[in-house]
């Protein structure tokens, strides 16, 4: 049953799920290694009839999964995070293959993955409504009334190829945990992550048949996910012009999306400079800065401006930039040729704009090296916009005032953090921040999959997290009992 996780060099070939049924078809798409450049994997191509029937499917499951016992529905993520322990290499590898992620880092997004599983089922004990006294106002009576959270009926998830295996994690384990049925659709570039953590779930003991559909393709398989009116619930994490034509096509259903970001934090003079700029060189370059909260804009204090920029061009010339399926690489390749033309064409520009190279800007082995971008001002594309690449710019300010109001000046707010020792400026900061979540003295590239995580404006609506993912996949059924 497992031999798909006997990851190697050869090709190795994903299925759809039509429900519980493993399918396949005659036409294949292939995914090259952005790092060898050789195929890793295939997936069926599939088209608007296969998405509609795996959603009718979902839609019949929907009427089984809602009545599943909550202890059923536990017991199978438990299970799925058990056995994804037991296959904890082989899925680390196969993350290295398709997205090129390096294997001490694929390590950790299974491990998170786990986590994030792990997570669900404990949340979905306090998963409960409450009861309401409705003679609290003078034109109420006395009832016997609550609210419960009850199933949606079909999620329809569509996720990225950042973090393609946790992102799965973070919208199915909390939609199947719930009592819904589930339609993914998975990033092109990870066809078989999706398959074998899809594989896990519908093979446990514990599944419930159905439950859980898979469907691979672009453009027309995800606009028939968004239009159908069979899910009730469309969850996306991707880029914020996809973002702006689900909320368009959606029609009337709940929809979740984390979109993008441009991420940025402010060194204050008390800060501690060498701890920051370590900090500041894994949150720009980590993941090849292919991260939503990915470190983007650093506001320096100019009386530590120098200093900063020292500290974090000598950190960033640390980092190994090679070959994902060494121990000690920190960054492979960016995720295919247009993303590293397009960092190149970035740098290029700031450049020509009056902005200086620290360092990096180079391509090594097919990888863009980390790049550090010093005399940056705020009308440059380099720092308007998100670059989803390894380039974090800096930009002296006079004060902190200055620096807050540039943080705020952007049409993203999923996270900001501060670098500082002044708590009076720490609570300035937690105030005057316009976004999702801050942090204190690390960067805004820190997330923890427990918490809420979310933005404001252009960066997304709706929360992630087990606890608030369960939310957004459950509806409230309010009960009036009168005697």
């Amino acid at each position: 049953m497992f031999e798909i996780f006997k990851s190697n060099n050869s090709i190795q070939n994903a299925k759809m799920f039509m429900g519980s049924t493993e399918e396949t078809k005659e036409n294949l798409s292939e995914r090259k290694s952005s790092y060898s450049g050789k195929v890793v994997s295939t997936a069926p191509i599939c088209n608007a009839e296969d998405t509609i029937r795996a959603l009718k499917i979902a839609e019949q499951a929907s009427k089984v999964t809602a009545k599943s016992p909550l202890h059923q529905r536990v017991a199978w993520l438990e299970d799925v995070a058990d056995r994804l322990r037991e296959h904890r290499e082989d899925m680390a590898l196969t993350l290295v293959h398709e997205v090129a992620k390096p294997l001490a880092y694929a390590r950790i997004e299974v491990d998170r993955c786990i986590e994030t599983i792990e997570l669900t089922a404990k949340e979905l004990v306090a998963l409960h409504g409450e009861t309401i006294p409705t003679d609290i106002a003078p034109s109420g009576k006395k009832t016997m009334a609550y609210f419960t959270r009850v199933p949606v009926g079909v999620v329809a998830c569509i996720t990225p190829f950042n973090f393609p295996l946790n992102l799965v994690a973070h919208k199915i384990a909390p939609a199947l945990g719930a009592g819904n049925s589930v339609v993914l659709k998975p990033t092109p570039e990870a066809p078989m992550t999706a398959y074998k953590l899809a594989k896990l779930f519908n093979s446990s003991k514990y599944a419930i048949k159905d439950a859980l559909s898979v469907v691979y393709g672009d453009v027309e398989v995800g606009s028939t996910l968004v239009k159908s009116m069979i899910p009730r619930v469309l969850s996306f994490t991707g880029s914020v012009p996809v973002g702006n034509i689900i909320t368009q096509q959606a029609g009337i259903k709940k929809v979740s999306l984390e979109l993008g970001g441009n991420a940025a934090t402010f060194i204050d003079t008390s800060a501690d400079i060498v701890l920051a700029g370590k900090r500041c060189a894994f949150g720009a370059f980590v993941n090849s800065g292919q991260v939503c909260i990915s470190l983007q804009r650093i506001y320096v204090h100019e009386g530590i401006y120098d200093a900063f920029a020292e500290a974090l061009a000598t950190e960033t010339k640390k980092l190994k930039v090679g070959s994902p399926y060494e121990e000690d690489t920190f960054m492979g390749p960016l995720i295919d040729e247009e993303s590293l033309d397009r960092a190149k064409s970035w740098v290029a520009s700031a450049i020509n704009e009056g902005a200086t190279l620290l360092t990096g800007g180079e391509v090594i082995d097919g990888s863009f090296t980390p790049t550090v971008m010093t005399d940056v001002t705020d009308e440059m594309k380099i720092v308007c916009e998100e670059v989803f690449a390894p380039i974090v710019s800096l930009v002296k300010v006079k004060s902190y005032e200055e620096a807050i109001v540039k943080m705020n000046d952007s049409p993203y707010g999923l996270q900001f953090s501060i670098f500082t020792n002044d708590l009076r400026l720490t609570q300035r900061f937690i105030e005057d921040a316009d976004c999702g979540g801050v942090v204190i003295n690390d960067i805004p590239t820190l997330r923890f999959d427990v918490q809420p995580y979310g933005g404001s404006k252009l960066s997304g609506v709706g929360r992630e997290g087990p606890k608030w993912a369960l939310e957004e996949f459950t509806e409230i059924k309010s009960v009036v009992i009168c005697y």
